[in-house]
């Protein structure tokens, strides 16, 4: 083991008090060799409240901030006073609309991003891409932290090859901002891989709905997606084909399941020279 490796990795989170942000707090609370250097929420209702009794924690106290980049230079400054290089990881769970500007300031600020909001677009990622390898910053995007997911989605880009037709269904709690969701946006995209057209049409379909098919992708995919109160995140992949359906589908009913992915790629994503996309990059 190097000296790096018995230094506690320092880890700011975004998103503090959302549903991850908190599940993501509490597993760096009580898994070894991790920090909690920085929190961030949005809302200033909470500004410089104390993390530690908000979230009953045994850590050192940090305190609250809606100043994401001011936290970003601060806890960065620090790393770079320390002796032992120690660089600082991002935990990204806020928005669509800001997760690329977290993820642009993070870089520029030598911070190593792991992203879990979803939302970027091509564009974004491709741009974030080019910076990341630039400034020679790790940085993972992951539009799923389940080890499940993982196993469905390599599952699927397998079940493509031999299935010409196939939908997309994921299912999501009513407070979710994106849709379709990111991780079903990558299962698609793996889908897509062998380069074919699904779901050649046998009739000219009409609806009667606008949107009732689903959204329609240039492969001829077609992703469905529910909110409802009570669902935490599902997907669920049907192909078809004469007599018989195949059907993929994984559940997730608690926050808890994505802990040990996002811990991981904490401790990877600063082994990385440039940006990684997907949990199984990280694996």
């Amino acid at each position: 083991m190097t000296d790096n490796d018995s230094l506690r990795i320092p880890v700011v989170v975004a998103g503090a008090l959302g549903r991850m942000g908190k599940e993501v707090i509490r597993a760096i609370d009580s898994a070894e060799n991790f920090e909690l250097v920085g929190a961030v929420e949005a809302s200033l209702s909470n500004e410089g409240e104390s993390i530690k009794t908000l979230l009953g924690l045994n850590s050192e106290d940090v305190l609250l901030t809606s100043d994401l980049e001011g936290c970003l230079c601060s806890v960065s400054q620090a790393a770079r006073q320390n002796k032992k290089e120690n660089p600082v990881v991002l935990v990204d769970f806020t928005h669509p609309s800001v997760v690329y500007e977290h993820t642009r300031a993070a870089i520029a600020y030598g911070v190593n991003p792991v992203i879990g909001t979803t939302g970027l677009t091509t564009d974004q990622l491709e741009e974030l891409a080019q910076f990341a390898e630039k400034a020679c910053i790790g940085t993972a995007v992951i539009p799923n932290f389940s080890i499940g997911m993982v196993l469905l989605q390599q599952a699927a880009a397998v079940a493509a090859g031999f299935y010409d037709h196939a939908e997309l269904t994921e299912l999501h709690h009513n407070r979710k901002a994106d849709a379709p969701s990111g991780t079903c946006i990558k299962t698609a995209e793996m889908m897509e891989e062998i380069d074919k057209t699904f779901n050649s049409a046998e009739i000219q379909e009409s609806e009667s709905l606008t949107g009732s098919r689903g959204g329609l992708r240039s492969s001829g995919l077609r992703i469905h997606s529910v909110r409802l109160p009570g669902l935490v995140a599902h997907q669920e992949v049907i192909f078809g084909s004469k007599g018989e359906t195949y059907t993929l589908r994984h559940d997730t009913l608690d926050r808890a399941a994505y802990m040990p992915g996002v811990l991981l790629t904490i401790r990877k994503v600063r082994q990385f020279k440039g940006l990684v996309y997907g949990l199984e990059r990280v694996l």
